[in-house]
């Protein structure tokens, strides 16, 4: 099987903490309707930092990428449909899925 990347881009706060906390919820049970194919399941991104051509840095990043997850499918069309469900594109995001290629000679 391959592994594809699901990268989080957009989407919009919660109005309130209690929406919040449902949004959590459905996206928690979205994780865990993965099973053994979410290789690394949750993984929010803070502090952005740019490293530009001249190695100037700035604080911030140049996309809406906020966040992504790692599963394991037999298809693209099947990562492609486990990201259909994902709730976070209940709230305005959007996700990109690309399939992660193995370099020659790493483990």
């Amino acid at each position: 099987m391959s592994q594809y990347v699901m990268i989080y881009l957009g989407g919009n706060q919660p109005s309130t903490p209690a929406e919040g906390q449902r949004h959590f919820a459905r996206y928690r049970d979205w994780l865990q309707s993965l099973g053994d194919s979410a290789l690394s399941p949750a993984n929010p991104l803070a502090n952005t930092h740019t490293v530009n051509p001249d190695g100037v840095v700035s604080s911030g990043g140049t996309t809406a990428m906020s966040g992504f997850t790692i599963i394991e499918a037999a298809s693209m069309d099947a990562a492609l449909a486990a990201a259909k469900s994902c709730p976070f594109l209940e709230i305005g995001g959007s996700l990109e899925v690309s399939e992660l290629m193995q370099m020659p000679g790493a483990k």
